[in-house]
């Protein structure tokens, strides 16, 4: 395994808030949202990090495999989910023994270095008629239009503190999203959004109740062009 890309992965690990406050919330209305297109099969889950989305994927009672590259992690998520295949491997590394009915990439494409390199390769893990359904935060965002406006950005994509603790490495618009598919030979589907956003996620933890998160969750879906989150549900061409 590249010990320079596992390092970086494993700190990230480390420090990892994931799975806390509004970012918690996001990553389980996530699942409402995949669990609409899930094929009938089995599973394979990239870049689980803390399981907030394997938990429910599991628990839909089929077979779900992960590829974490954070041994940090795949020591969490085996002790978590025993009934789970978890395996410590880079994406560029894996080399699966069959293919899947369903491919779940939820905020892992703004991480990676190639996305389109990415998607080419999980397109081969895809078995006919399955879907590939991936995730990521959208740099045209209500928060970050305003974050532009007030100063605390220069531009929309410009990666600001919570992007850099995560380990991303970009922020793509709606449009830069779906080209990353088409170039991968992908046939989309679905495109659309979730969780409208107006203000950071530590203003929204320090003010808001769960039932206004669940309500802008749901809003961002009618708005997906400014949403904070934004979705394709893919397949094959073929």
């Amino acid at each position: 395994m590249n010990k320079e890309e596992q390092d970086r992965l494993n700190s990230v690990a480390e420090k990892s808030i994931y799975a806390e406050g509004a970012n918690a919330a996001m990553q389980r209305y996530c699942f409402a949202v995949v669990e609409k297109f899930l094929r009938s099969g089995n599973i394979l889950e990239l870049g689980p990090a803390e399981g907030l989305m394997t938990e429910p994927l599991v628990a839909t009672g089929q077979a779900v495999t992960c590829i974490e590259g954070s041994e940090v992690f795949c020591r969490m998520l085996r002790e978590k989910f025993p009934s789970a295949t978890i395996v410590n491997s880079l994406f560029e590394e894996y080399r699966p023994a069959s293919r899947f009915d369903n491919i779940i990439l939820g905020h892992v494409l703004e991480h990676v270095e190639d996305p389109v390199q990415i998607l080419s390769m999980v397109k081969e893990w895809l078995a006919p008629g399955g879907i590939i359904f991936a995730a990521v935060p959208n740099s045209s965002s209500l928060h970050r239009q305003a974050g532009v406006l007030m100063g605390l950005l220069t531009h929309e994509k410009q990666l600001n503190a919570m992007d850099i603790h995560h380990g991303h490495r970009r922020v793509f618009d709606i449009e830069e999203f779906r080209q990353v598919f088409i170039e991968a030979g992908l046939n989309i589907q679905t495109l659309g959004g979730y969780w409208l956003k107006p203000v950071s996620s530590a203003q929204i933890e320090e003010t808001w109740n769960e039932a206004m998160l669940q309500a802008y969750m749901v809003l961002g879906e009618k708005y997906p062009e400014i949403a904070a989150e934004i979705y394709v549900v893919a397949g094959r061409n073929d």
